[in-house]
């Protein structure tokens, strides 16, 4: 019998199918990322370590190709070309980010993400531990807008012309083509905007 001409099974591979069943069901287990590639689930473990492993690959996967802003680019101006391409990483696959909220990030790319944003808030004024809170505001922030993409049309249920204030404000929002993508861009500049004057002792 002749031998496949290509390997069935690579890293690329293993993390292609995980990321898939991800976003089919929520999650991936290595006996199902084992059968979708056709393999046995112990030659999955020549390629990667485990499922902690596998992770860390996709959240390498999708966030690759994402821009770095060039150098002598302003603080404020590197917080928002970064936190827009982290969130679009996330919508793309909005189903990984409670499974990779979960565990040390490590992966080199993200670190260097990571990197980014804490020279830019250094660069804006803060020092210490305030540095690390506002790098997990801005991961909260994020990985929210990324999960508001999939959030249905109608977010909020209530009895038209009740008079409440949510009503409102649904009532407001039902116009807009891009409900997501302006709550995320009012969402932003206010973010930033808190950020300089926390960084100024405002």
């Amino acid at each position: 019998m002749a031998r496949p001409t290509q390997p069935l099974i690579s890293v690329d591979a293993v993390v292609t199918a995980a990321l898939e069943l991800i976003d089919e069901s929520g999650d991936f287990s290595l006996p199902k990322v084992a059968r979708k590639i056709g393999v046995s689930q112990s030659s999955i473990y020549n390629h990667v370590s485990g499922r902690e492993e596998i992770l860390e690959l996709i959240r390498g996967r999708i966030t690759e190709g994402s821009p770095v802003p060039p150098a002598g680019t302003p603080w404020d101006e590197v917080l928002r070309l970064e936190i827009r391409e982290y969130r679009e990483s996330f919508a793309r696959h909005p189903r990984t980010a409670p499974l990779l909220v979960m565990q040390t990030v490590r992966h080199a790319k993200v670190i260097a993400f990571y990197e980014r944003l804490s020279t830019a808030l250094e660069e804006a004024g803060f020092a210490g531990t305030d540095v690390a809170s506002a790098l997990a505001l801005i991961d909260s922030f994020a990985i929210g807008a990324a999960l508001d993409l999939a959030a249905p049309g109608n977010v909020w249920e209530v009895e038209p012309g009740g008079g409440s204030a949510l009503g409102r404000a649904v009532e407001n929002a039902s116009g807009l083509a891009d409900r997501a993508g302006t709550a995320f861009a009012f969402g932003l500049e206010i973010l930033i905007e808190g950020l300089r004057r926390r960084a100024a002792g405002l």
